[in-house]
């Protein structure tokens, strides 16, 4: 076993060591195990946001992205930022609202909100279908960083059984406890790598960041610019927009704005984490050298274009390092991701099935459904051939069109009902499957369109539809929504008039 190795199973031992640890002294029921009792402090929550940004997208994805595709990489850091922008406004409200109605879940607040089970259905299905490609991202990307960092001692496809195994271990003894103090170690580790990388390898190779670019526009300029089609600046700007909204709407990072002890933990975070984010870039610089360095990677090779230049550069024990703060980029977003898919389908259908369940019962088939949803996500990550960025932004154009939806919840009379959200979703997540199964563009209906409207991206437009199909149906069905409560008044008790008046 080389040295490499030993490192990265020793920190892999170590992760699965605190996450099973996490949940000593504490009665891990449904409330703690979803959300943490709603009980963690501004670090544990920004630790865990941060888990969401830098996972094995970030580690491999994103300097794959600037090796492969060049300037348009620059939408990661671009639509992140933006998003913690907006969650300042907009989370808070979220959590206030899920605190007063004791919700621990995403598809429970929009069942909650809009007082429908078959849109809390819609939800917990659309957001499990969002986070299967997420958490084959973490897991894919574990293997190959495992594999590459220990010189192919061990092959990507057990790399990425392991890691499957150690956290489904760890999330079903400790739930999101587990991903918590796991993110410590996890944070730590990975920025301490990826700015060791991203400042050591352009001066090594290069004398400095300036000279490194001067290189990359000597031999491949057209990496610093936007393409003139494809990833075009308005797919930029209109994948930076989707994705804003979508950050917080992927279950997992609902999750975790619902583990906040207070508004104010949240707003905090939305202060501080768009600086933290900035430090994408060194990723963003690694690829950019390996451009020069190790150019003749082709597709989804890009992702490998980090590791390639650090073994290329580096000592075993540094890869060691190296390959072990990116295990951690994969175990902690998994982890609450799996965390977030299982309580999603428990209280948004399981519930629906068997109101009258024990909380015991829910926490076991929670449980359950987390060993159900890895192995569902291993196989496509062992089997599955797409490029990690690809898989990132089909998983957002999914999530995204819950938006409408959640917006349109903030205001005191919502334009929109159940009938609308639901009509929406549907028509919307229609279109992009279709979209995405048969490579269709708006070019495809209308051979004439300019380049510019083409290159939108997939899930924006379905955004658009989403909304339009929402706000019309909405209207159309306003009158049958009137009679259906009026309706539900009558059939009230004087008890529940009473107590309905007293809310109010």
């Amino acid at each position: 076993m080389n040295t490499s190795l030993i490192i990265i199973f020793a920190f892999a031992l170590f992760a699965l060591y605190l996450g099973i640890r996490s949940s000593r002294g504490k009665d891990i029921n449904l409330d703690e195990f979803a959300v943490g009792n709603k009980g963690f402090g501004t670090l544990f929550v920004f630790l865990l946001i941060a888990g969401e940004v830098y996972t094995t997208f970030t580690f491999l994805g994103g300097s794959g992205w600037a090796y492969s595709n060049g300037a348009a990489a620059f939408y990661v850091p671009a639509y992140i930022c933006l998003a913690y922008v907006l969650s300042y406004w907009l989370i808070p409200k979220v959590w206030r609202y899920s605190k007063d109605h004791h919700i621990i879940s995403q598809p429970s607040y929009f069942a909650s909100f809009y007082k429908s089970t078959a849109l809390g259905i819609i939800v917990a299905i659309l957001g499990t279908a969002a986070l299967v490609p997420y958490i084959m991202i973490q897991l894919k990307g574990l293997g190959i960083i495992v594999s590459e960092a220990s010189y192919g001692a061990i092959s990507p496809a057990i790399a990425s059984t392991i890691g499957a195994v150690i956290v489904t271990t760890y999330v079903i003894i400790s739930g999101m406890h587990g991903s918590a103090w796991t993110a410590v170690v996890k944070d730590i580790m990975i920025l301490a790598v990826i700015i060791f990388l991203g400042l050591y390898i352009p001066y090594h190779y290069f004398g400095g960041i300036r000279p490194l670019f001067e290189a990359v526009q000597a031999t491949q300029p057209e990496k610093l610019t936007l393409a003139d089609s494809g990833f075009s600046i308005s797919w930029f700007i209109s994948t930076v927009l989707l994705n804003a909204l979508g950050f917080y709407l992927l279950p997992n990072s609902f999750s975790v704005a619902l583990t906040a002890n207070s508004e104010k933990a949240l707003r905090k975070n939305a202060i501080t984490l768009p600086l933290y984010t900035l430090l994408l870039l060194f990723a963003f610089f690694i690829g950019f050298a390996a451009i020069v360095q190790i150019p003749g990677l082709q597709g989804s090779e890009g992702d490998l274009s980090l590791l390639r230049l650090s073994i290329q550069t580096f000592d075993p024990w540094v890869i060691g390092v190296v390959g072990a703060a990116g295990l951690l980029t994969a175990l902690v977003p998994a982890s609450v991701m799996l965390n977030s898919a299982s309580i999603g389908l428990t209280t948004g259908i399981y519930r629906v099935i068997n109101p009258n369940a024990s909380e015991r019962k829910q926490l076991l088939l929670s449980k359950i459904l987390i060993v159900v949803i890895v192995i569902i996500a291993l196989y496509f990550a062992v089997n599955g051939s797409d490029a990690l960025a690809m898989l990132n932004i089909l998983s957002y154009a999914i999530i995204t069109q819950l938006a409408p939806g959640l917006l349109f919840s903030f205001s005191k009379k919502p334009l929109l009902n159940k009938y609308g959200v639901i009509a929406g979703i549907l028509a919307a997540v229609a279109v992009i499957f279709y979209m995405s199964l048969t490579g269709a563009k708006i070019a495809t209906f209308f051979p004439n369109v300019p380049t510019f409207i083409n290159d939108i991206s997939t899930g924006m437009l379905a955004l658009i539809l989403n909304f339009i199909v929402a706000i019309c149906v909405s209207l159309l069905t306003k009158s049958l929504v009137k009679e259906k409560e009026e309706e539900a008044v009558l059939q009230q008790s004087p008890a529940q008039l009473e107590e309905t008046s007293i809310t109010k």
